[in-house]
């Protein structure tokens, strides 16, 4: 298909964007263009954006059912690719100025754990032999790379069924050892419940969950766990405590007893992880892990989710983590300053310290 100008001028930019090493390039009518580097806002230089520019860069690289999507309800999201240089996952949306647009970076070769620096025993996710694994945090941590690298593992070290239900799809999974289907909302499947609701009937090994949005969508991931499926998924919070809480008040509270139990029986691990601005430049990973155990499955069942924080604590030998001792840790290390390690803790009081010790901050 021929290029456009408007496909050329978006290129352009997307290829400026790479070079920066920026996660995310902004367009927006009634702004210039922006990048997000090292978790910061930068302003491109180039006129205001107009409506007729943001269509004519976007509306070419938009599949055309994305974008009577868009026009019919005013946001939509899908994924674009640059051979060579990288994918990236689009959403299109409306504001009160006119439409916006945010593409964020796919990169396209795959890293591994070591390589994202993040601690050696989350490959021990790749040993489950069924049940729910959960990477959580907020928009733009990382949650899916990392689970991008843990499937990697799996598909060098075990002989697997995988499919991965997404929206869009970002990381691309070439079949090594385990045969990868990779499922589209959208294109694929008309959304992540009734995937899920098919993909019992194809045989997998495991589930890959883009992101549990809502109450069916998290239903039908606990109901394949525990029929003993490996289903990985992810959630929009930020430590071990909020996310099994997150999940049980999602359903009615005549059901969450039920569903206490159901967790305390299928969850393996939580790994939760936040971003943090890196003294010198770039941004640093703060993880949290849980690996449950028995005792940690009778807290989920009996609804006592407060004390996991302390089982963590105490559960380093067993490769376990905290989110605040990893902050803490990070800032011991000089690689975060006071400022960032207060404004990222779960427990602020304990960081309080930290800022009246450190004069500016």
């Amino acid at each position: 298909m021929e290029t456009t100008t408007g496909q050329r001028k978006i290129d352009r930019f997307l290829r400026l964007m790479n070079d920066r090493g920026a996660s995310d390039f902004h367009l927006t009518v009634g702004r210039p263009p922006m990048l997000r580097v090292s978790g910061s806002m930068e302003q491109i230089r180039f006129r205001t954006i107009q409506e007729a520019d943001w269509v004519e860069m976007v509306r070419p690289i938009a599949p055309a059912k994305r974008w009577e999507e868009f026009e019919a309800v005013g946001d939509t999201d899908f994924a674009y690719e640059i051979t060579g240089v990288a994918r990236f996952r689009v959403n299109l949306f409306r504001q009160r100025r006119g439409p916006g647009a945010v593409l964020r970076v796919i990169p396209t070769k795959i890293m591994s754990i070591e390589q994202l620096g993040l601690p050696k025993q989350i490959g021990r996710v790749a040993e489950v032999r069924g049940g729910l694994v959960l990477v959580t945090g907020p928009t733009g941590s990382g949650k899916s790379t990392t689970l991008a690298a843990i499937i990697d593992l799996i598909n060098d070290t075990k002989d697997y069924h995988i499919i991965t239900i997404e929206d869009p799809i970002e990381f691309v999974h070439s079949n090594r050892r385990c045969l990868i289907h990779q499922r589209e909302v959208g294109s694929h499947a008309t959304g992540f419940a009734e995937a899920l609701r098919v993909a019992g009937r194809e045989d997998p090994d495991l589930i890959l969950v883009g992101e549990m949005r809502d109450l069916e969508t998290i239903s039908m991931a606990l109901e394949a766990s525990e029929k003993g499926t490996i289903v990985f998924a992810t959630l929009h919070t930020n430590n071990a405590v909020k996310t099994v809480d997150r999940i049980v008040n999602v359903f009615p509270a005549e059901e969450q007893e039920r569903i206490r139990h159901v967790l305390g029986e299928t969850l393996r691990a939580v790994i939760a992880q936040q971003l943090l601005p890196k003294v010198g430049g770039g941004r640093v990973a703060a993880v949290e892990i849980l690996f449950t155990s028995p005792a940690i499955g009778n807290m989920i069942r009996e609804g006592k989710t407060s004390q996991i924080t302390s089982a963590i604590q105490t559960g380093g030998k067993h490769g376990m983590i905290e989110m605040d001792g990893s902050i803490r840790a990070l800032f011991a290390e000089g690689k975060v300053s006071a400022r960032a390690a207060y404004d990222k803790a779960i427990d602020k009081e304990q960081f309080k310290e930290l800022l009246e010790d450190t004069p500016g901050q």
